[in-house]
């Protein structure tokens, strides 16, 4: 094997005709405003309707701060995410980056990363969508058996635990085949397969779904905020910080998921009327949208009811409950039925053209490329989406998708803001198609003085967490490796950045991005590596042969 061969890019200028006679371009019918919309349906969802509660839980009010950095990570990466999409307009998202900047290997790593993103995700929010429509149901006096509304793990730990409940009930009460108890979601199976179908019958026909379900959300989204405004106890954002700042980076999981999506915007750039204008205003506006959305939405939780009463997976539903607003209860759970349905669709939009890429450079086998003669989607590729969405449904939980999903974005984030800097110069040069161009701010000095002056910072502050970084023995060594890891790729940004005059944005993008990574858990990071070694394995099995630049020498 060549070694330099796992490095070989892929011409900007290629990506401009991907489609051959087997896999057409496909149609392009997305203005901006269902590219913002696409955006908002992707992010304001299971985030605002069930992860937002663990994160309140863990940060308290405090968590508005953590909301903030994740918006400025994400606007960093969106930008980087707009400069690709202006220059390299072409399905794929962070995966055609990543090959024209990094190579094929990178690439290659960033599509399997993406698969957590969007279909593993997706599991996440089906899991969420399912105890919303629950409850839809139980209000009209409509009973599902529990065995048909909770996922296996759920119940078999509950049962194990004697924790009395939903999950001790579907155990106990579940039908057996043999020594096996029928549990599982039938809700979230079912709304996959709803969505499924939806994306593969045209993305005119989901983009007029998704663009009614996005003004309806956030209509109610409007009318949550209003009401609950006047149930706020100021006294209840004191302390802001109840667990320190320790409290609120645990909730960077949770909070980062809130977020992911807008990049899912980049993968319709085939589809765009005009992906160079439209592609990078859909991202920012979408963003900007959803960080007010999430904050106000933060602030009013917390404000309502105590943080530590915010456990739970349905908090907005919750914090009415415990205030008697029994009508805002179906009210807030409508709107994250719809919210989450716009969610699943967006992102099993994403994921079956970035498969559809991958197959055109001959990564994956042509089969996931074929465009439907009819419906002209990747129509093979989006069954085997709800299919990787759809089978797990049936033995994983909700927790351990929710953190691999949120550390694969992460990585792929980084990749990306990285990918900017590898860009050659001479094509940022190369004429007045391009409509974004990210500005250029020379981060030769800046970015070593912001280096020092958080190092300056943390020498100075004498808080149990920074103390307990820097005491050098073995005692949870593992929990601090992140953070010592973090510190030493400051140090190199910024010894990079001064000596070959590095652009900020981009340098930012990677380091806050790289920052949100240190809260993740150890065993993320076990779990993602094994994600990896077996992507690697598959890569190298076939893609590192079958690919076309292998083909082409």
């Amino acid at each position: 094997m060549n070694f330099q061969s796992l490095f070989r890019k892929k011409s900007v200028a290629a990506t401009h005709h991907s489609g051959d006679a087997d896999s057409p371009q496909l149609v392009r019918n997305l203005s901006l405003r269902d590219l913002t919309f696409m955006g908002i349906a992707a992010i304001i969802g299971a985030g605002s309707f069930s992860s937002l509660g663990q994160a309140c839980f863990s940060g308290g009010p405090g968590v508005v701060i953590l909301f903030i950095i994740c918006a400025i990570a994400c606007g960093f990466t969106a930008m980087c995410y707009a400069e690709f999409a202006s220059r390299v307009p072409a399905s794929g998202s962070a995966y055609t980056y990543a090959y024209v900047s990094f190579g094929e290997l990178f690439a290659w790593v960033i599509g399997w990363a993406l698969l957590m993103e969007y279909s593993i995700g997706n599991i996440y929010v089906a899991f969420s969508w399912s105890g919303y429509f629950t409850n839809l149901l139980d209000g009209v006096g409509v009973h599902l058996p529990e065995w048909l509304t909770i996922n296996y793990r759920s119940a078999s730990a509950a049962f194990r635990d004697n924790i009395q409940g939903e999950g001790y009930q579907a155990w106990t009460n579940a039908p057996q085949l043999g020594s096996l108890r029928i549990i599982f979601d039938l809700p979230a199976f079912m709304i996959n397969v709803l969505v499924t179908w939806l994306v593969y019958v045209g993305v005119n026909e989901s983009r007029k779904v998704s663009n009614f379900m996005v003004l309806l959300k956030l209509f109610i989204i409007v009318v949550v905020i209003v009401t609950g405004a006047f149930f706020i106890d100021i006294d209840n954002w004191t302390p802001f910080m109840p667990n320190g700042f320790g409290g609120v980076m645990g909730g960077a999981a949770a909070v980062f998921f809130a977020y992911i999506g807008f990049d899912a915007v980049s993968t319709l750039a085939e589809e765009a009327k005009d992906p160079k204008r439209d592609l990078p205003k859909g991202m920012m506006y979408s963003l900007i949208i959803c960080t007010v959305v999430y904050v106000l939405l933060a602030l009013v939780l917390t404000g309502m009811v105590s943080f530590n009463q915010l456990g739970v997976s349905d908090p907005l539903a919750e914090v009415f409950q415990l205030k008697g607003v029994k009508w805002m209860q179906y009210f807030v759970s409508i709107a994250a039925v719809v919210a989450m349905t716009s969610v699943i669709l967006v992102f099993q939009l994403g994921q079956p053209r970035i498969w559809m890429s991958m197959a055109r450079d001959g990564l994956l086998p042509k089969r996931f490329a074929k465009i439907h003669p009819k419906y002209k989607t990747p129509g093979f590729s989006t069954i085997m989406t709800g299919a990787v969405v759809g089978i797990p449904i049936f033995f994983t939980d909700e927790t351990f998708v929710l953190d691999f999903t949120s550390i694969g974005t992460l990585f792929a984030f980084v990749l990306v803001c990285g990918g900017v800097l590898m860009l050659p110069k001479a094509e940022k040069t190369d004429g007045p198609k391009q409509r974004f161009r990210l500005p250029f701010i020379d981060g030769k000095w800046i970015v070593p003085a912001l280096v020092i002056g958080a190092f300056a910072g943390l020498i100075l502050d004498d808080s149990n967490y920074t103390s307990d970084l820097f005491n050098f023995n073995t005692t949870n060594l593992s929990a601090k490796l992140p953070m010592w890891i973090f510190l030493t790729l400051c140090v190199l940004m910024a010894v990079m950045s001064f000596l070959r005059n590095l652009s900020l944005i981009p340098v930012l993008g990677v380091l806050s991005c790289c920052y949100l990574l240190t809260g993740m858990a150890p065993s993320n990071w076990l779990w993602f590596a094994v994600w990896l070694g077996i992507g690697l394995v598959v890569y190298l099995l076939y893609g590192f042969r079958k690919s076309k630049l292998a083909q082409q020498g």
